[in-house]
């Protein structure tokens, strides 16, 4: 029978060249043993991506441009955390709305610790917010957090190329796809028993600072 590994392709289609097994030979483990080793250092590092990187950033300073960068990202994290908090403490949500509401509240909370502490001092102060009742009715919400996940893509898109610092490059690089990801599942949660269009186009383009600002200003979510 087979190695395999939940969540994972077939070994056999992995390791077609066969040095998965050679390697696990070598090392007198078994395939899927030796695999689950790649998967779990391999989620260390995902997970321990953005602290880490962001920990080198504050230890060795940061340009003013990256500075600036940082505080921006930080805002529109200071946007969605709130967002999502104010979503889940409502108590309006059901279903599916409700778990994303609750899962991506905790993210966007971790974004934002995690900005602060690569700024220290320099970090903006949170905004007051507004949200008009869109956490208090369902279909409002999920407009709302496709709306603001598209932009957090396109906000984090249109930066990663005047990023000067590779520390805090690798760190917009590990949110950037996780607000990617949300973005795909609350679209996924709109057209849930209709047609589901989670990546509706082939490009995603990016967003200027001053397009974000202006969206964002529209809204009239921050009042002060």
């Amino acid at each position: 029978m087979p190695d395999s590994i939940e969540g994972l392709p077939p070994l056999e289609e992995l390791d077609r060249d066969g040095a998965i097994r050679e390697t696990a030979d070598r090392a007198g483990v078994s395939r899927s043993r030796l695999l689950r080793r790649g998967a779990l250092a391999a989620g260390g590092l995902a997970i321990g991506a953005l602290p880490v990187a962001m920990s080198i950033a504050q230890g060795g300073g940061l340009p003013k441009s990256d500075v600036d960068i940082l505080n921006y990202a930080l805002t529109l994290e200071y946007l969605e955390a709130a967002f999502y908090a104010e979503a889940v403490s409502k108590g309006a949500l059901k279903g599916d709305a409700a778990q994303f509401a609750q899962v991506v509240a905790q993210h966007e909370a971790a974004h934002v610790q995690a900005l602060q502490k690569t700024l220290g001092d320099k970090a903006v102060k949170k905004p007051s917010f507004d949200f008009k009742g869109t956490t208090s009715d369902q279909d409002k919400f999920i407009t709302t957090a496709i709306t603001l996940e598209d932009t957090g893509v396109a906000a984090y898109e249109g930066q990663v190329t005047r990023i000067k610092t590779p520390a805090v490059l690798m760190a917009a690089g590990s949110i950037l796809p996780v607000e990617a990801r949300h973005a795909a599942w609350i679209r996924d949660i709109q057209g849930a028993g209709e047609s589901p269009t989670p990546a509706p186009e082939a490009f995603d383009p990016a967003k200027s600072m001053s397009e974000v600002l202006d969206a964002v200003k529209a809204t009239g979510f921050i009042t002060s």
